[in-house]
C-alpha cells in the first residue's frame, strides 16, 4: 500500500508521524512519501521537499513566497497524480493541502484531512472547499465534529495524539534533573515559536520580559527550547543584542521537558500552548504578525473567536492571557507571569482545569486515525 501524505509544519510534522506508527503497525510494508518533518522521517516517511520550506506565517509573509509554494504544489500534484497512492493525507496547513486535496480527489485518489481547518473561527467559506477536497476529515478537538457534520463534511473525532503521549502527571523535579536545570529557583519557560518568522518576532519581547520579570526576582532562572539551529541562531543574536548576562538555559529541542521543568510559560501561539495545556503548566500566551497582515485580518473581520490560543478555545475562557501586537510588552507579560509565581491558588485552579481538559483529549488518537484511514481505504483493521 502506498500513502501519500504532506505536513508543512513542526506540528503537522508530530500529528503526522503519530499516525504513520499507528498505520505501519498494521501495514508493515506499506510506504509513505510526501513531505515529513523529522519525526515523520524517523517513523520511516520519504520527503519529496524540505518542510521548513513550506513553514510559512502570516498572510503578508506567505504572499511573498506565494510563488515557490504554488510550484511546489503543482510538483506534488503531478507526483500523486503520476504515481497514484491509495490514499492521500493532508496534515493541517488547509491553504496548501486542500487545493492539493481537491485535484487528487478530482482524479479519483480518497483524501484524507487530519486537523479539521478552523473554519468555525475564521473564514467560514472554506468549508465549501472542504466539502469538495476530502472523503474524510479527522478532527482532533471535540466540539470540530458537530460543526462540521452539519456543513455536511464527513468527519471523525479522534482525539489529540498529545493527550496520549503526555502523561497525566509529570515529574518537575526530573525534568529538571535531566536538563541542568536548578532545582530550587522558580523557572519560567520562553517558547518564541517553532519557525523562523515567528523566532524572529518573538524573540526580543520574550528576552525583554525575562529581564523585566528578573529585575523584581532577582532568583529567577529561563529556559528556551529551540528546535533548529536556524532558530537557536536567531534567538541568540537577539540575546546577545538584549542580555547576554540572562540566566538562561538553551535547550535543542527538547520542548516538552522545558514546559515540564518550569513553574509557567511565557509562549507564542500555536501548538506549545496545547502541550503547556497539557502539562498543567500556567501560561501567558503572546503573538505579532506582520503590521500589514494584523490590518487586513482587523479589516475584514475574518477571525470569529474571543480567544487565539488553543488552550483557551478549549476551556472556553481565558485561563492563559494573551497578549497580541501591541500588547505583547515586556511589563504586562511580566506581570502576568509574575502573577502565576505569587499565587498558588490560581494555579492549581488552572492545574485542575487543564487536568480535565486532557482526560477529555485522550481517546488514543494515532490509532483512531489509522483505523479510520483503513476503512476509508476499506482495508481490514
Amino acid at each position: 500500500m502506498k500513502i501519500g501524505i504532506v505536513a508543512n509544519e513542526p506540528s503537522g510534522d508530530l500529528l503526522g508521524a503519530s499516525l504513520v506508527r499507528e498505520l505501519k503497525a498494521r501495514l508493515p510494508d506499506a510506504q509513505f512519501v510526501g513531505v515529513a518533518g523529522p519525526r515523520m522521517l524517523a517513523e520511516g516517511c520519504e520527503t519529496l521537499v524540505e518542510q521548513e520550506r513550506l513553514s510559512l506565517m502570516g498572510l503578508v509573509e506567505v504572499l511573498r513566497h506565494l510563488p515557490e509554494l504554488v510550484r511546489i504544489r503543482r510538483q506534488l500534484a503531478s507526483y500523486f497524480l503520476d504515481s497514484r497512492p491509495d490514499v492521500f493525507i493532508g496534515v493541517d496547513a488547509p491553504d496548501f493541502n486542500l487545493v492539493l486535496e481537491r485535484r487528487l480527489r478530482r482524479a479519483g485518489i480518497p483524501t484524507v484531512h487530519l486537523v479539521s481547518p478552523t473554519v468555525w473561527a475564521w473564514r467560514p467559506g472554506r468549508v465549501k472547499v472542504l466539502r469538495e477536497a476530502v472523503d474524510l476529515v479527522l478532527s482532533i478537538f471535540p466540539f470540530e465534529e458537530r460543526f462540521l457534520r452539519e456543513h455536511g463534511v464527513p468527519v471523525r473525532y479522534v482525539g489529540h495524539p498529545l493527550a496520549d503521549e503526555i502523561p497525566l502527571e509529570v515529574d518537575r523535579d526530573a525534568a529538571r534533573r535531566a536538563l541542568g536545570l536548578p532545582a530550587d529557583a522558580p523557572v519560567i519557560a520562553l517558547l518564541p515559536g517553532s519557525r523562523a518568522g515567528e523566532v524572529a518576532a518573538m524573540a526580543r519581547p520574550f528576552i525583554e520580559t525575562a529581564v523585566w520579570c528578573l529585575a523584581r526576582r532577582p532568583e529567577l532562572h529561563f529556559a528556551a527550547p529551540l528546535i533548529s539551529p536556524r532558530l537557536r541562531a536567531i534567538f541568540v543574536q537577539a540575546l546577545h543584542d538584549i542580555a547576554p548576562e540572562l540566566p538562561v538555559t538553551l535547550v535543542d529541542g527538547h520542548s516538552r521537558e522545558v514546559i515540564a521543568g518550569s513553574d509557567c510559560v511565557l509562549t507564542a501561539s500555536g501548538t506549545a500552548t496545547l502541550e503547556s495545556l497539557l502539562l498543567k503548566r500556567p501560561m501567558a500566551v503572546a503573538y505579532r504578525v506582520n503590521q500589514a497582515t494584523y490590518r487586513l485580518v482587523k479589516a475584514l473581520n475574518l477571525i470569529k473567536v474571543p480567544y487565539v490560543a488553543m488552550a483557551n478555545l478549549i476551556a472556553e475562557r481565558e485561563l492563559a492571557p494573551e497578549f497580541l501586537q501591541e500588547r505583547c510588552r515586556a511589563d504586562a507579560m511580566g506581570t502576568a507571569l509574575l502573577g502565576f509565581l505569587d499565587n498558588p491558588e490560581r494555579v492549581t485552579e488552572i492545574q485542575n482545569e487543564y487536568s480535565r481538559i486532557h482526560l477529555k483529549l485522550r481517546r488514543n488518537a494515532g490509532r483512531e486515525a489509522a483505523a479510520a484511514v483503513l476503512e476509508l481505504c476499506k482495508v481490514p483493521r
